[in-house]
């Protein structure tokens, strides 16, 4: 999109952006499939996770001095145990997997390219890196779920044209408080991954 710049940066660099990108991940998931409350300090302290490790990165997408999209990795062995353990589980080497923990976007920025930078720049830090293996999760829902815009589309094709295959063995549970909830509850996520070529 015109006016949008791409920055990278790595580690601490990030730490002036924490409390503006925190917002931005409540907006952003807000939205269904995730369908997020929002807890201002538990963002921030998330990805401090980031700003803590040298070998993460976070792609931001700035239009008219505004953060409007970002994306961030990190090696698997800095993660959270929960992200760590289904692959610890299936006996995976989590020293060859970089973890993608998410791309956000505002509505009105997507659709131009953006998110194709996210994958690639992630990409490009872990083969960097020397990872084998690129990895996400994303949340999954009841196919007939109610609370499904009637508009909702699946990023699922979108993520098969990157070179990214969903693999249900590889599950984890992250929990939050989503709309509508009293209390927050566990939620199950699918892992997808990529190979990477050296």
């Amino acid at each position: 999109m015109p006016d949008t710049d791409i920055h990278h940066l790595k580690g601490k660099e990030i730490l002036p952006y924490l409390t503006e990108l925190a917002h931005l991940r409540m907006t952003v998931f807000k939205e269904y499939p995730y369908l997020y409350e929002g807890d201002l300090a538990y963002e921030e302290k998330y990805l401090q996770t980031y700003a803590d490790c040298n070998e993460s990165i976070m792609v931001l997408a700035i239009n008219a001095k505004q953060i409007i999209g970002a994306s961030t990795a990190i090696p698997l062995t800095f993660e959270t145990e929960e992200v760590k353990q289904p692959f610890q589980d299936q006996k995976m080497d989590i020293e060859e997997v970089f973890y993608f923990g998410e791309s956000i976007l505002l509505p009105k920025y997507r659709g131009h390219g953006i998110y194709r930078h996210f994958f690639l720049e992630r990409e490009s830090a872990a083969k960097t890196y020397g990872s084998t293996i690129a990895a996400f999760c994303a949340v999954e829902r009841p196919s007939d779920d109610p609370r499904k815009p009637i508009n909702y589309q699946p990023l699922d094709p979108v993520w098969r044209h990157f070179g990214y295959s969903k693999h249900p063995q590889l599950r984890a549970y992250f929990e939050w408080k989503e709309t509508g909830e009293s209390n927050p509850s566990k939620k199950p996520l699918v892992f997808w991954l990529k190979t990477l070529e050296r």
